[in-house]
């Protein structure tokens, strides 16, 4: 639900040409690869099959940059090899992450302020406006109480929906899954 809306605001963003507001634009962009970087950390932590192999795969990139790949990869992993020390490392970077995350979505919304929301016209439509409560709090409110819904229905009705059954097998690094694909939010960077 998240990444949804994340992408569906990431879209709106390119179609309105909020790109030309450079510092808020930036920050958003930092802000999206902050939430998926907590995201990839805590696809890690279950542990099964899939998240040991993906934590291999994605650390492994990381050893194609010049100089200090490999050094930077045995620090992640903290050893030679993803262990424990892996997910103990990835668990405090999940935990850190989400407070880096609100920073950097004041700072967002700091320039947001600064500069001005756009719109699909790319006209000033001052007079236009209408007053920001009590009609948007009320339209956020129902936003947010649909989302909420949804979310516990999900949690409540079908835990194991979303899931890849092949995460619910315990991690062995001597039996490499033969269809290692990354999750549906990440699926954008693994069709490049």
């Amino acid at each position: 639900m998240f990444f949804i809306c994340l992408f569906i605001h990431v879209g709106r963003g390119i179609y309105y040409g909020s790109y030309t507001s450079t510092e808020t634009w930036n920050i958003g962009i930092i802000l999206l690869l902050t939430v998926m970087a907590t995201a990839f950390m805590g696809y890690v932590l279950p542990w099964g099959q899939m998240s040991f192999w993906g934590a291999t795969v994605i650390t492994n990139l990381l050893s194609a940059i010049p100089y200090i790949g490999p050094t930077l990869v045995e620090w992640i992993w903290g050893g030679f090899s993803v262990d424990k020390a892996t997910l103990t490392r990835f668990f405090a970077f999940h935990f850190i992450l989400p407070f880096i995350i609100a920073a950097l979505a004041a700072v967002h919304l700091l320039f947001l302020h600064e500069k001005g929301s756009n719109n699909p016209t790319g006209l000033n439509s001052n007079a236009d406006k209408i007053p920001f409560h009590p009609y948007y709090t009320i339209k956020d409110l129902l936003g947010i109480l649909l989302l909420i819904l949804t979310l516990v229905s999900l949690v409540l009705f079908t835990p194991d929906l979303l899931g890849d059954p092949d995460n619910y097998t315990p991690a062995n690094p001597l039996n490499t899954p033969p269809h290692i694909k990354p999750e549906w939010y990440f699926l954008f960077a693994y069709a490049i």
